[in-house]
């Protein structure tokens, strides 16, 4: 019943503070107007009970009463309904382009490079509410594993099943990966529109070249945000496959072509990015995440509905029904 009960003038609650003061004075004058008979013995009067003066007292009661609810009436209470609705503008079209060579099993993010990248970029679209995400994956050519769309389970279960094959030829095809992103958002509406580029390599592959890709990149509006994966020095690298199928691995120095993802992020008005650990990595997307926010419009209505009527009426009734006894019943009552 009191749910988002409220009162709009509270201050008026003071005037309660006078209620004490005018029942002390109606006790005292009371005590004032009635006459004192003294007599030896009142064996001749006749003990009963009248019920209309042991209701007397209910006259002040009822001007206390009225005084109480004229109050509460000009506190103004009143219940608040409260509803949002969130409008949400055109939101930003994102294209993951994750390298996938098999220098992405390197262990110096743990437990590999590509594994922490999984986990990472999982929960920078879990974040991405209002946004349409895509997926290019590359090594030595690039196709599109997921078209851009607002399905982030559809995404997630891409990232998810994100590994190391020799299906796709060998090498880093940086131009490739970025421009086959490009070919993805070229077509959008969207009023932002992002690459998040991840290499940790050169650019050794593929027929594309890569400040080609950004120029094509800067020409359709879209943002592009390389990260360099790897630690600087070496890192304990897959360089042979043995008959079992599993990676042998060794020390091979850290190659990631920082200058070349500088440039493409410049042309584009993106940012570069060196992520060298798990953190490091975390803090990027995060980081990323903040620069491209979409604009959310949140309209809050607020509903009032004003209930001092009840207390107006119930005060008006108490001061009625007191003068209605004492004009009648209590007329002959000093």
């Amino acid at each position: 019943m009191f749910k988002n009960f409220t009162f709009e003038n509270p201050e008026f609650f003071w005037i309660l503070l006078s209620i004490p003061l005018l029942i002390g004075w109606y006790l005292w004058q009371r005590n004032q107007q009635q006459a004192e008979l003294k007599m030896g013995s009142t064996q001749g009067f006749v003990k009963g009970t009248d019920i209309v003066s042991m209701l007397h007292p209910v006259l002040p009661l009822l001007k206390v009463l009225a005084i109480v609810f004229l109050v509460v009436a000009i506190a103004r209470p009143r219940t608040v309904q409260e509803s949002v609705e969130v409008k949400t503008n055109k939101g930003i079209d994102i294209a993951m382009a994750i390298d996938i060579s098999g220098s992405m099993l390197a262990k110096d993010l743990k437990p590999n490079r590509l594994e922490a990248l999984k986990k990472v970029a999982a929960n920078f679209v879990k974040g991405r509410v209002t946004d349409r995400i895509g997926l290019v994956i590359y090594s030595g050519e690039a196709y599109t594993k997921t078209p851009v769309t607002s399905d982030k389970n559809i995404i997630l279960g891409a990232l998810n099943s994100l590994k190391f094959t020799q299906d796709i030829e060998g090498g880093t095809a940086i131009g490739m990966g970025l421009g086959t992103a490009v070919n993805r958002l070229k077509e959008s509406k969207a009023k932002s529109k992002v690459i998040i580029l991840l290499t940790d390599g050169t650019n050794n592959a593929g027929f594309i070249e890569p400040l080609i890709a950004a120029e094509l990149a800067a020409e359709y509006g879209i943002k592009v945000y390389t990260i360099g994966v790897g630690t600087n020095g070496t890192a304990l690298s897959p360089v042979a496959i043995y008959p079992n199928g599993k990676f042998k691995y060794a020390n091979v120095p850290v190659e990631i072509d920082e200058k070349l993802l500088k440039e493409i992020a410049e042309k584009t008005g993106g940012k570069y990015f060196r992520a060298s650990n798990n953190n490091k990595l975390k803090k990027i997307y995060k980081e990323i995440d903040k620069l491209e926010k979409t604009d959310i419009e949140e309209l809050k209505y607020v509903s009032y509905d004003e209930k001092y009527r009840l207390f107006a009426i119930l005060a008006f009734i108490c001061v009625a029904l007191s003068y209605l006894l004492k004009q009648t019943v209590y007329k002959s009552f000093i």
